[in-house]
């Protein structure tokens, strides 16, 4: 069954697109079909994923438009061996646009559950054509994001430690709750992951700790910390994994995947089979 995960915090720069990024390019070097979806205007995504945002014709923009399918726009990424649906600036728009349509929150579950049905090939069942599909949310609660939870079963949420960030936590679980209250009774929170970490800072141990206390087993316990190789990954619009594989950046998404797909597993073995 394929997986939908929003990866999401309104707080801006705590690693959501270098996760995105890296959790994808992790996840097809485990032979996982990938999927990732860029629904930030910035597409930060895009470029990171080595395609030239200023060149594409057609974007996740026209999908929320319900102008072209998923299958229609997706592009395979450069080097990091998943797909892609790319974005630009002119997602912009789309939240003005996306006001005044019906069902505004619901147009990327919408093509997304088309392009579950359609985009598998004559042989396969489309909903087999990727293992997990990645969205890649604005750093704003914003319709676009809204759009994204709308269509995930869980999110994915990168955080800093540091004081600031467990206030925007707090915001964002109130938002996750309404959302599952109104809008997506399926949402529920994929995992909180702890970035850009410096286990020398004090404050950092202790908002650590915090999020384990409260949170328990959601914290997952793969760590990314601060990497030189992560922040240059971007400027060359490939994974850390391509760049350098050994690097302590790739390394820790490639532990975070493995991480995400023993989780899977043993909730599949502990769901009970259905009566015959």
């Amino acid at each position: 069954m394929t997986r939908i995960i929003a990866i999401a915090n309104q707080k801006g720069g705590v690693g959501k697109t270098t996760t995105s990024i890296n959790v994808a390019a992790s996840l097809a070097v485990m032979k996982r079909r990938v999927l990732l979806v860029d629904l930030d205007p910035q597409g930060n995504a895009t470029t990171g994923s080595g395609i030239d945002k200023r060149a594409l014709r057609h974007t996740v923009y026209q999908v929320l438009l319900g102008e072209k399918s998923i299958a229609d726009v997706r592009v395979r990424s450069g080097s990091g061996g998943f797909d892609l649906v790319p974005s630009n600036r002119e997602l912009a728009g789309a939240e003005v646009e996306l006001v005044d349509l019906p069902e505004r929150e619901m147009r990327l579950k919408d093509a997304l559950a088309q392009a579950i049905r359609q985009m598998a090939d004559a042989i396969a069942e489309v909903k087999n054509e990727y293992d997990y599909i990645l969205l890649d949310c604005p750093p704003s609660l914003s319709l676009l994001t809204l759009n994204g939870l709308c269509a995930a079963h869980s999110v994915l949420i990168p955080m800093q430690c540091e004081y600031y960030a467990l206030e925007g936590l707090s915001d964002l679980v109130q938002t996750i709750k309404r959302i599952r209250a109104h809008l997506n009774p399926a949402l529920e929170i994929e995992g909180l992951l702890r970035t850009m970490y410096d286990p020398r800072n004090m404050l950092a141990q202790q908002v650590g700790n915090e999020l384990v206390q409260h949170f328990g087993d959601k914290v997952y316990r793969t760590i990314v910390p601060r990497n030189v190789r992560l922040a240059e990954a971007p400027s060359h619009g490939v994974p850390a994994l391509v760049l350098d594989k050994a690097s302590k950046g790739a390394q820790a998404y490639l532990a975070l995947a493995g991480e995400m797909l023993r989780r899977h597993e043993e909730a599949a073995a502990d769901t009970p089979a259905p009566a015959l």
